[in-house]
């Protein structure tokens, strides 16, 4: 019998026991296409053995993937677990990290930083969590072999933000089209709906995702042939209002939560998506809303700008004047939008998980020996 070789990939699978964000979406989505491309006996990636690492309380966890083992290792979790118990489990072994942490005192690692949000944006952060970051990065770039982001701009946050020299840091981009797999929930969308045209936008008490400008450029729309629909963000804190400011006009109108399948279908019916951010390493919903077909506006920022080129019309995150005016225009002009979902398929055809996991491959072989 031919032995089972051992790993020489050893994935950080941290992110697995706890509620999804954007950079858990692209570890899962990059993993993902990581064992699509074992499967069809890519080139790219002969020889490789791949695994994901979870504390033994993730041991129950099913395991989605094919050909990427899931072992458990460790007591405890978070990032005790992280710390002490990962470096174990590799035991001298490459080690990928994909969501902005590793273990401080392990040399055979690459770790994913999206962005230098902690240092740029410190007030959507808790005090302690700013504090991490500030010690935790610019070490992650020290001892790491290979520092990956997820946008130039990202890039030269890095360097500037936590000293990570740029030859140091290699650039993988993200994509939307883990979006087409959502099975859209039409029949949950429609009631809630009055049957007017609609703009989208998903709420967030984050101070740097900058909804309020939603909310200010909303006052300034007189007579507005279209409403609104805000999703998320349940808490009206979201609109920043502030006491004595006037209320909302009725045009805005806020669903709540909303299922992964309702929020494919609003997509998809939306007039636009609006992305009002102050700051973004990528900008991964505004190109998952283009991969559903949804024309963007987005803030004028270089990492969303990075990532949707031509398919997206901007605006200065500091204007609603400028907001509710690309707002009214794009809601009118059926022509405008259909330039712009055109434009829109165009980028995301480019922009495929199989191409991040290639490239990721690409960026840290030379350590895989």
């Amino acid at each position: 019998m031919k032995p089972v070789q051992a790993p020489n990939l050893l994935i950080n699978g941290r992110f697995l026991g706890r509620r999804a964000t954007g950079v858990d979406r692209f570890a899962f989505e990059t993993i993902r296409a990581l064992d699509q491309l074992i499967e069809l006996g890519d080139p790219l990636v002969a020889g490789l053995r791949t695994e994901i690492v979870v504390p033994e309380a993730l041991a129950s966890v099913p395991n989605p993937f094919r050909h990427v083992g899931l072992r458990a290792s460790g007591k405890g979790g978070g990032l005790r677990w992280e710390q002490f118990a990962l470096p174990q489990a590799a035991r001298g072994r490459l080690l990928l990290n994909l969501c902005n942490s590793g273990p401080l005192l392990y040399r055979r690692q690459v770790t994913v930083l999206h962005d230098a949000a902690p240092a740029r944006v410190p007030d959507s952060y808790s005090r302690s969590f700013v504090a991490w970051y500030r010690l935790m990065a610019p070490c992650i770039g020290r001892v790491s072999q290979r520092v990956i982001t997820v946008s130039e701009f990202s890039r030269r946050e890095l360097c500037d933000a936590y000293r990570i020299p740029p030859g140091k840091i290699g650039v993988v981009s993200e994509s939307g089209e883990h979006m087409l797999r959502v099975q859209e929930d039409e029949e949950g969308v429609a009631p809630r709906l009055n049957g007017r045209p609609f703009v989208l936008a998903v709420g967030s008490l984050n101070r740097h995702k900058n909804f309020r400008l939603i909310a200010e450029a909303a006052r300034h729309i007189v007579d507005a042939q279209f409403d609104i629909v805000v999703v998320g963000g349940g808490d009206a804190r979201v609109y920043g209002a502030e006491a004595g400011e006037s209320a909302l006009p009725a045009f805005v109108k806020h669903l709540g939560y909303v299922s992964d399948g309702e929020l494919a279908a609003l997509y998809r019916r939306a007039a636009c998506f609006v992305y009002p951010s102050r700051y973004e390493g990528f900008g991964l919903p505004p190109v998952e809303a283009l991969a559903l077909g949804c024309p963007v506006i987005a803030s004028r920022l270089p990492a969303v700008q990075e990532a949707c080129g031509d398919a997206a019309l901007y605006t200065s995150p500091d204007d609603p004047a400028e907001l509710a005016c690309l707002l009214e225009r794009i809601t009118a002009d059926a022509a405008l939008r259909a330039s712009l979902r055109e434009r829109g398929r165009a980028r995301t055809s480019e922009l495929t998980w199989r191409a991040t996991a290639a490239r990721l491959i690409e960026e840290i072989s030379p350590w895989l020996m």
